[in-house]
């Protein structure tokens, strides 16, 4: 992306049409002046020395180096750069719940968008501070590595979404345990774990997770998203989300398991109702943590490029001081500013321009693959980004840039490269190997219908790849087993369910032989001997024994969990 800093000074640019014009006024006036002295074709007999065009070219220019001043004042910017710097701030890792809940709209404009609007808000407010972006459901993943990258972590906002996870549900122990794990090594500095949620917690386990998480030095806050009235879930087709009953779900804001968290990992709750007001809160908290010096990787939108306007003002003032007014005598023979040869000077000065101005983009890709190649994906980035900004229709580029994001675990980002990789390129092996990239990111996410379609897509244009081939193979085996799971959790319920009703069957049988066995014993009181009593307890007994015997053999088999809760 290309833009001027200071784009005001670009209105001086007028100057440069005007001073054509005062020029042309002149050219006339001499002329009028020439012709008093007689003819113009004898008058340019007595001057054979004076030269038309080498004053127009100087003129020129002259011109051409006012305006790169112009243009160079505005300081042109493109590209993005890395800078490394040190900083005293703390590390937060942002735990997001995605989870279908999250789509509720009893906030506007819906739980997950208040969600994103706070984390944006979080980062414009970091400045020293390294951040963490973690998105979890049933199952938790690392979205954004801990970084200074601020710009990145407001461009993975805008991909997240209840999608990108396959297992739904709210495990918020499994967000908090990975979050404990992707802060750095260094130790004195101060560690955040920021959980935005709406409370609904269904696998349990998370107050022991901020707890062993505070052991580990690390304080969990709580950003509790929605209405303790609670909303319906949006499909997305006109419809809400309903449970196995059939019945609507019902989602509200639990804010006594949130203070609980917030009070185990010595941390704070805050009920998100005003942005403003929950980010001040917030901060408030993040500032009583301790602060330490922190190397950071800063990464800039936009990197200077006036250098290289410079270096073509001053080729051109060098030209123009180099060229005289009057013809050489020593260089009679030899003239640049024939009419003939006009334009292939102006030719030769576009060509030096154009090699002055900036690298080119195949130069950017063989840098950034040499970084690459030594294990600096970050700066590989950098400049594959440059290549894609000189020249957007660079397969090449896009699908390295691609690479260098899927190094970093930037998987939806490198998706899209790979995707744009796949329209540009020419070559089908090229475009399968990009297929190929994508599939292995989706099947990593548990995305396994998206990676079984660009498994696809890679063996149409390479059929002879084996590696996608085999690839494809698992994939479809592990899509099946996980039908196979989901379908056998809804086996076991409906085995849960029977067998509990075999139970309470034999309860009630139970009791009814109870109540028969009473009668009998009560009716045949006086006549019953001692040794008949025995003989009915025991029976009575061993029945009872039996049956609890069965009851235990139930609950040890073997049970698969199953997803109960789907939001």
């Amino acid at each position: 992306m290309f833009r001027f800093e200071d784009p005001i000074y670009l209105y001086l640019l007028a100057v440069v049409p005007l001073l054509f014009l005062i020029r042309w006024l002149m050219m006339r006036l001499q002329k009028k002046r020439l012709r008093k002295f007689g003819d113009p074709a004898l008058v340019r007999q007595l001057m054979p020395d004076v030269s038309r065009l080498r004053p127009a070219v100087k003129f020129w220019l002259l011109m051409g180096a006012l305006a790169l001043i112009i243009v160079m004042l505005a300081r042109p910017q493109l590209g993005t750069r890395i800078s490394h710097e040190k900083r005293t701030g703390i590390e937060t890792i942002i735990c997001m719940d995605v989870s279908n809940s999250m789509l509720a709209e009893d906030v506007a404009p819906s739980r997950l968008d208040r969600a994103k609007m706070m984390v944006e808000n979080l980062v414009d407010h970091f400045t020293n501070d390294k951040i963490g972006l973690i998105v979890f459901a049933g199952e938790a993943f690392v979205q954004l590595p801990i970084t200074s990258d601020y710009v990145s972590a407001k461009m993975f906002l805008s991909s997240i979404s209840p999608s990108m996870i396959a297992t739904q549900g709210t495990d918020i122990a499994a967000a908090i345990g990975m979050a404990s794990h992707s802060f750095t090594q260094q130790e004195g500095v101060g560690k955040a774990i920021i959980v935005i949620t709406d409370g609904e917690d269904h696998e349990g386990k998370a107050i022991d997770a901020a707890r062993e998480a505070l052991e580990k030095g690390m304080n969990t806050y709580v950003l509790g998203v929605g209405s303790a009235s609670g909303a319906p879930i949006p499909t997305g087709n006109g419809d809400y989300l309903k449970d196995n009953s059939g019945q609507t779900v019902m989602t509200g804001l639990n804010e006594d398991m949130c203070r609980q968290l917030a009070d185990a990992g010595k941390g704070a709750y805050i009920h998100v109702d005003n942005n403003s007001n929950a980010q001040e809160q917030l901060d408030n908290e993040l500032d009583k943590l301790a602060k330490k010096e922190i190397s950071s990787t800063i990464y800039s939108d936009y990197d200077e490029q006036f250098q290289a306007v410079g270096i073509l003002v001053l080729l051109l003032l060098i030209i123009e001081v180099c060229i005289q007014e009057i013809k050489n005598p020593m260089l009679k023979r030899i003239s640049l500013f024939k009419r003939s040869k006009k334009a292939m000077v102006l030719t030769a000065l576009l060509l030096v321009a154009t090699g002055v101005q900036a690298q080119g983009d195949r130069q950017l890709v063989r840098q950034g693959n040499r970084q690459f190649r030594q294990g600096n994906a970050a700066s590989a980035e950098v400049l594959y980004r440059k290549a894609v900004e000189k020249n957007p229709r660079n397969a090449q580029a896009v699908y390295n840039l691609g690479n260098a994001l899927m190094q970093q675990r930037k998987d939806s980002l490198a998706i899209i490269q790979y995707e744009q990789a796949a329209k540009l390129e020419t070559n089908p092996l090229r475009r399968a190997q990009a297929f190929h990239n994508i599939g292995v990111i989706c099947q990593q996410h548990k995305m396994f219908g998206e990676a079984i379609e660009a498994y696809k897509e890679a063996l149409r244009n390479n059929p002879g790849d084996d590696q996608t081939r085999y690839n494809l193979a698992l994939c479809k085996r592990q899509q099946k087993q996980q039908q196979d799971e989901q379908n056998q959790g809804g086996q076991n319920k409906d085995q849960q369910d029977k067998q509990k009703q075999d139970q309470n069957k034999q309860k009630q049988e139970q009791e009814k032989q109870q109540q028969q066995q009473q009668q009998q014993q009560q009716q045949q009181q006086q006549q019953m001997s001692r040794e008949n009593a025995e003989q009915l307890l025991n029976a009575a007994m061993q029945e009872e024994k039996q049956t609890q015997e069965r009851m235990k053999k139930a609950q040890q088999q073997p049970q698969r969990r199953r997803l109960e809760k789907n939001w």
